[in-house]
C-alpha cells in the first residue's frame, strides 16, 4: 500500500536546524517530499543539498548570488520565501531561519493553511499575538521545534487543566563561572556550550540566559499561559526537556536525549510518531542523576528583562529581541564585552515607549527604530 509523503519546505535549510532536519527527512525519505529549500549566504552547501533531495524551488539570500541547478527554479530574498510559503502544495513549512526574517513567510504560511513546524522564536517573541490569532483563524497547527516547547506539547493533554509550565535551562557555559568570569569572557568562551549544538546568536543567548527569556515569552503565545505560571529551572544535564504541572499536582515531564533530531522529527511529523534517528534508547541507569537549581537572576539579568518585557505586552518583546539580538551580533565582533549584551538592551528598553496593540507595521517600524539606536551605542 503505498503512502502518500509529506510535502515539506526548509526555510534556513543550510543552520543547524535545518541540516539537522534535512538529516531527519534522509532517514525518513520514504514519508517526504521537498518542495523548497532556502539558505543565507553558504550557497555551496545549499547546491549540494538541492543537488541531492532535488526540490522544485531553491531560494537564496542575495541577488548577487547566483545558483543555477537544472530542473530547478531559483528564487531570491524576502520575497522568495514568501512565494514558497505561497505554495499550497506544501503540507508544511519549517521556519528554521534566524532573527526577524521569519516573520512574515510564517504568516504568509497561515494565509494560505499551510502548517508550520517553527523554529524560529523571535516570530513570536515580536509578534505572538498577531500570528497565533491568525493561526487560530484559519485552523493553521504550529508545532514548536524548540526542544523546551516540543517537550511541552508532547505532556499536554487538556491545557485548562494546567497549573503551571516548567522550562528547563541548562545554565549554558557559565553556570559554574562567577560574575567577573562572565563580565570578562571571550567570544569562544561563550559559544562554548556544554550540552547543544547550536548557532552563534541562538549560543550567545544561552550563556546569558536571554534565550530562557526569549522561550517564557514563546511559550506564553504558544499555550496562552499566564507569565506567573511559567517557571525557569537550571537543569544541567539537559535531560528533562520541560514539564508540567497539572491543577491536582501532578508534573509530567518529557524526557530524552539532549539531540535536536527528536525534536525536529516530532514538529514535522506530528501526529504521527516513526522510529527515524535516535542516538541510543535512552537509559535511567547509565544517567544516574538529575540536578535542578533555581536561576540566579543577578548573574544573568537578562532572564528578568525578557520576563517584565513579557509582562508589559504590546511593543516591549519587540524591542527587547531587537536590542538584545543587535547586541549580540555587536558582542559576535568584539566591539562589546558580553555583560553589555544585557546593559544595551536593557537601555533601549528602558526609553521605549510602548505600544499595548501595535499592528504588524509598527511592529516592523518598531524592529526598525530599535536596532538603529542600538546599533548608535556600539
Amino acid at each position: 500500500m503505498n503512502t502518500k509523503k509529506r510535502k515539506i519546505s526548509i526555510l534556513g535549510s543550510t543552520g543547524s536546524i535545518g541540516t539537522q532536519a534535512l538529516e531527519v527527512i534522509e532517514k525518513l525519505k520514504d514519508k517526504f517530499e521537498i518542495v523548497a529549500l532556502s539558505g543565507g549566504s553558504n550557497i555551496k552547501l545549499l547546491e549540494q543539498q538541492a543537488l541531492k533531495f532535488r526540490p522544485k524551488y531553491v531560494c537564496i539570500g542575495n541577488n548577487d548570488d547566483k545558483l543555477e541547478l537544472a530542473g530547478i527554479k531559483t528564487l531570491y530574498g524576502n520575497e522568495g520565501l514568501e512565494e514558497i510559503c505561497s505554495n499550497k502544495e506544501n503540507d508544511i513549512i519549517l521556519v528554521a531561519v534566524s532573527g526577524k526574517i521569519g516573520l512574515k513567510p510564517t504568516l504568509k504560511a497561515i494565509e494560505n493553511g499551510i502548517d508550520i513546524a517553527l523554529a524560529n522564536k523571535e516570530t513570536l517573541v515580536m509578534a505572538g499575538d498577531i500570528v497565533m490569532q491568525k493561526a487560530k483563524t484559519a485552523g493553521v497547527n504550529i508545532i514548536p521545534v524548540d526542544s523546551e516547547h516540543c517537550a511541552i506539547h508532547q505532556c499536554i493533554k487538556d491545557i485548562s487543566k494546567v497549573e503551571k509550565l516548567i522550562i528547563t535551562a541548562s545554565g549554558g557555559p557559565f553556570l559554574n563561572k562567577t560574575t567577573e568570569d562572565m563580565k570578562n569572557a571571550t567570544v569562544t568562551e561563550a559559544l562554548a556550550h556544554p550540552r547543544w549544538n547550536m548557532g552563534k546568536k541562538i549560543t550567545v543567548d544561552s550563556a546569558t540566559l536571554m534565550n530562557k527569556g526569549l522561550e517564557i515569552i514563546e511559550a506564553h503565545h504558544l499555550f496562552n499561559m499566564p507569565y506567573d505560571k511559567i517557571e525557569v529551572v537550571v537543569h544541567p544535564q539537559s535531560i528533562i526537556h520541560s514539564a508540567i504541572e497539572y491543577v491536582d499536582g501532578s508534573v509530567i515531564a518529557q524526557i530524552g536525549l539532549p539531540s535536536m533530531h527528536i525534536p525536529i522529527q516530532y514538529a514535522i511529523t506530528y501526529p504521527k510518531r516513526f522510529e527515524g534517528i535516535k542516538s541510543k534508547s535512552f537509559s535511567f541507569s547509565e544517567i544516574a542523576r538529575l540536578d535542578f537549581l533555581a536561576p540566579d537572576y543577578k548573574k544573568f539579568p537578562s532572564l528578568e528583562l525578557a520576563y517584565n518585557a513579557g509582562k508589559q505586552g504590546g511593543s516591549a518583546t519587540t524591542c527587547l529581541n531587537a536590542a538584545n539580538e543587535e547586541a549580540v551580533f555587536a558582542f559576535l565582533k568584539n566591539k562589546i564585552r558580553l555583560y553589555d549584551i544585557y546593559t544595551i538592551t536593557e537601555k533601549m528598553m528602558a526609553t521605549h515607549q510602548i505600544i499595548k496593540n501595535p499592528t504588524l507595521d509598527e511592529i516592523f517600524e518598531i524592529d526598525k527604530e530599535t536596532r538603529i539606536k542600538t546599533q548608535e551605542l556600539f
